[in-house]
């Protein structure tokens, strides 16, 4: 699974004018299975986001992780991570999960953390979502379990 990480203030999934999945400080995930990946990446994925130090201590290093400042998770599905860009104009997107797997994991991702976290939200899967967030930092991390 590949994942990008976006330390927020505050971030929001709109569809169609509703906002489906709204957190104030916390991470914004963009997620995106790809085709070998099983329940197991899904959970060490979840696992190092949860305990990743990318918030900041009293001394302003980051030192804390998301469940030591209690923030928001906000999860969204994007296919578009496991994009080919090495040749043409076009991007390819054979290097993700088929949509069947692909939602499958990401619900099951989902469930996982919502039994693990305290405050998770979502988008929804295959949806034309618009995504509002305010970046933190910034910081943007990159994360691939395979």
């Amino acid at each position: 699974m590949i994942a990008l990480l976006q330390r927020v203030s505050e971030a929001r999934v709109v569809i169609v004018g509703e906002t489906v999945g709204q957190i104030g400080a916390g991470l914004l995930v963009l997620v995106c299975a790809e085709p070998d990946d099983t329940p197991a990446v899904g959970d060490k994925l979840l696992a190092k986001i949860l305990k990743l130090r990318i918030f900041s201590d009293d001394q302003g290093k980051m030192n804390r992780s998301l469940q030591d400042v209690g923030g928001g998770l906000l999860i969204v599905s994007q296919f578009t991570l496991a994009a080919d860009t090495k040749s043409g104009n076009r991007p390819g997107f054979s290097a993700a999960a088929p949509p069947a797997l692909g939602e499958a994991l990401y619900d099951r991702f989902v469930e996982a953390a919502r039994a693990q976290h305290p405050v998770v939200q979502t988008g929804r899967f295959g949806a034309d979502m618009q995504v509002h967030l305010v970046n933190d930092g910034p910081v943007t991390i990159p994360l691939n379990m395979n």
